[in-house]
């Protein structure tokens, strides 16, 4: 399964795309993470559902210095494959 998310809040500069991919290679997903333009960051992540709520609740939280307000979170029809292990996009 794969899904696309973007996570609103103060979530640049605070080490949130390592926090991320921390926690996404950490459940065994691939993926990426970027910053966008907007000041929110947005990714792709593919794996089991169960692990990829378990990651959709890690992003909700955020790291210490994050504050989040709000994740986007939709399935994504499939196409090629994410890379993995999950990673930081620039």
């Amino acid at each position: 399964m794969r899904a696309v998310f973007q996570v609103h809040g103060r979530v640049q500069g605070v080490g949130f795309r390592v926090f991320a991919q921390d926690s996404a290679r950490a459940l065994g997903l691939g993926g990426r993470v970027t910053n966008e333009w907007d000041g929110t960051v947005s990714g792709e992540a593919e794996g089991p559902p169960e692990v990829l709520e378990a990651f959709r609740q890690r992003l909700s939280e955020g790291p210490p210095w994050a504050r989040v307000t709000q994740v986007d979170w939709n399935p994504a029809d499939g196409g090629e494959s994410l890379p993995f292990p999950f990673r930081i996009h620039p």
